[in-house]
């Protein structure tokens, strides 16, 4: 990893995945649509290969923004306009390492995840960017992943 490389941390995120929707970008647009009405940022989306008609959708909010979120299912779903039934980890930490160098250079990402497995990290998502290495990890586990990643990364 070059010298330009940093690691950034957030805590206080949720971990929100809604198993077996449907694979119809119409419907994952009014998901993230209705988020945004309720005024929650959202940061880490995963989406997982269709399997059949279906996907599993996985995106991170802030731990302060949980409640508005689920009281805003409840509601639908008690008007029978959802069936969803989200999947909730909450207290999670993000770390995310950025370098720019990581475009041209094979292995970052494989070093960073070789740091987290030094750690027996629980990791709960990962994205990723041609510059940004993003992992989320329980609070648990934040800072042996955090000290791994910053003394391979030295």
């Amino acid at each position: 990893m070059s010298q330009r490389a940093t690691v950034t941390t957030t805590d206080g995120i949720t971990l929100i995945t809604m198993p077996n929707v449907p694979a119809d970008i119409d419907f994952v647009a009014k998901i993230f649509e209705n988020i945004a009405s309720l005024g929650i940022n959202v940061d880490m989306i995963s989406l997982t290969p269709p399997q059949g008609a279906n996907i599993d959708l996985s995106f991170t909010i802030s731990d302060d923004d949980l409640g508005k979120l689920l009281a805003y299912n409840a509601e639908r779903r008690s008007k029978g306009e959802s069936s969803i039934q989200p999947v909730v980890s909450s207290g999670n930490c993000q770390i995310s390492v950025c370098d720019e160098a990581m475009e041209t250079t094979p292995g970052m990402a494989a070093k960073v995840f070789r740091a987290a497995a030094k750690a027996s990290a629980d990791i709960r998502i990962i994205t990723t960017s041609e510059v940004q290495i993003t992992l989320l990890v329980t609070q648990a586990d934040f800072d042996a992943v955090y000290e791994e990643i910053k003394s391979t990364l030295a």
